[in-house]
């Protein structure tokens, strides 16, 4: 039976990374890990490690994209949390059982090669929920 390992990560959209950096870092001394370019989702990507899991500031790299409608519909903030699967396929195949409703039916790829997908928030109290294979 596909688990549940932990929380990967949180995500907040925000409309420039390095705004957010004088919070995230500087603020709360929390250090930049990692910042990369996902031109798949048209965005770029700042990773702050904390306690086994990461905070993850994403910022749009285009207006049509969906993080950049998402910005622009509800402004920044927290936009989902993932959590790390141990069998990304077989979760997914128990959801869709189950009647639950997926944004990505399919698992997606991601630059790096991980494999993730969507839970709709209209199946988790209104949370969008990432299912990310480690």
């Amino acid at each position: 039976m596909p688990g549940i390992k932990k929380i990967h990560h949180v995500a907040i959209v925000v409309e420039e990374i390095k705004d957010s950096l004088t919070f995230w870092r500087d603020a709360l001394g929390l250090e930049l890990g990692e910042m990369m370019d996902v031109p798949n989702e048209k965005s770029v990507v700042a990773f702050l490690p904390l306690a086994g899991c990461e905070i993850e500031l994403v910022q749009p790299t285009s207006a049509d994209s969906g993080i950049g409608k998402y910005l622009s519909k509800r402004g920044p903030g927290m936009h989902h949390v993932c959590l790390a699967v141990d069998d990304l396929d077989a979760l997914l195949d128990k959801l869709k059982n189950q009647g639950i409703r997926l944004i990505n039916e399919e698992p997606r790829e991601s630059g790096d090669g991980k494999r993730y997908a969507f839970v709709h928030p209209e199946s988790t109290g209104g949370v969008l929920v990432e299912l990310y294979e480690e």
